[in-house]
């Protein structure tokens, strides 16, 4: 059967046409073939591909080929919100989780000592508090090392690329450690301003300065972080030293291993007039120098080569790989008792 020209078959569009064509039906075929043809065009395949072909307002509009698209935007890294994690009920089940979780296995695994809680004598929050960064181990042996009232109103400046890059990490370390993301490959606004905006806020704030983990034991350059804090808001530095930690779980090692350490609070620091962020990382560094001498010595021998600029630096010797590795201090509790090492010097 033709189609009479002028019929309402010839104004059809060549896209329905099309589409006719590609489900094998055609209008001219009489009685059960029509009916096949309909039945066709409304199985789901036949609609979803039909709906796949809808335009605006059915379907996302287009975008202009004339206009750049704009960087798409992702709520982790720096950009994730941690607001939720500081809201009282989640601060109460933080809490809990520390007190009857973390410090006991901290107890257990770590046995830590802690020294110079006289710095805290006098000391009003919040502060920040600065420290040396071996293991994973350190930030939750450091919280539940804090006194009770700096302990359960303390943030942790975290890798915004390592510890936020996937929703359930960012998430976990935002209730577990009370978390927020800080940039560490480069200045960024945003983690300085949220950071800035704690300390307002009365929240302690806990940093690393050397931005990760030691690769081999021995500390690397320390960066501005807390020392730019400290001047843009006026709040002091706690310097902290953790020894032993990276007996537990250093980088690398994915098993733990008891070790005794030691925790040990320094004088509180605050930049002297004039003095610009750069320097003052300079002498929190040097201070948490003095304590890492003072575990492995004592707190009068620490002082008088602090006093006389000998104190073993953090980064330890200028040397071959093997040769940083051999003067590495031993595991708490077992120092060696060759007089030949003398990096760094330890009393007897």
């Amino acid at each position: 059967m033709s189609v009479r020209a002028g019929s309402s078959d010839s104004l059809r569009s060549p896209r329905a046409v099309r589409t006719d064509a590609a489900l094998g039906t055609s209008e001219t075929e009489g009685g059960s073939g029509g009916l096949r043809g309909t039945l066709r065009r409304l199985a789901p395949p036949a609609l979803a591909a039909r709906a796949g072909r809808s335009r605006f307002p059915l379907a996302a509009p287009s975008w202009p080929e004339s206009i750049p698209r704009p960087a798409p935007t992702s709520d982790l890294g720096v950009h994730y919100d941690t607001a939720w994690a500081r809201k009282y009920p989640v601060r109460l089940a933080r809490a809990m989780v520390l007190d009857n979780v973390t410090r006991p296995v901290a107890r257990v695994l770590a046995s830590p000592l802690v020294r110079g809680e006289e710095a805290f004598t006098g000391l009003e929050a919040p502060v920040i508090f600065a420290a040396n960064h071996a293991s994973h181990v350190d930030t939750p042996l450091l919280l539940s090392c804090l006194p009770l009232r700096f302990r359960h109103r303390t943030v942790v400046a975290a890798a915004a690329d390592y510890f936020f890059d996937r929703r359930w990490k960012a998430d976990a370390w935002s209730f577990v450690l009370g978390a927020i993301p800080i940039e560490r490959t480069k200045v960024n606004r945003r983690s300085a301003d949220l950071a800035a905006e704690l300390l307002a806020d009365g929240w302690n704030l806990m940093i690393f300065p050397e931005g990760g983990r030691s690769p081999d034991g021995w500390a690397q350059t320390f960066r501005g972080g807390a020392a730019y804090l400290a001047s843009r808001t006026g709040r002091p530095v706690v310097p902290v030293h953790l020894d032993g930690t990276r007996h537990i779980l250093p980088k690398g090692r994915n098993t733990v291993r008891r070790t005794r350490t030691t925790v040990t609070y320094g004088t509180p620091l605050r930049p002297e007039e004039g003095e610009d962020a750069r320097r003052f990382a300079v002498r929190i560094e040097a201070a948490i120098a003095t304590l890492a001498d003072e575990a492995s010595s004592d707190w009068w021998t620490a002082r008088k080569r602090a006093a006389s600029g000998s104190t073993p630096s953090l980064r330890g010797p200028d040397a071959a790989a093997w040769r940083r590795s051999w003067m590495l201090p031993t595991a708490p509790g077992h120092r060696d008792t060759d007089d030949g090492v003398e990096w760094p010097k330890r009393s007897r």
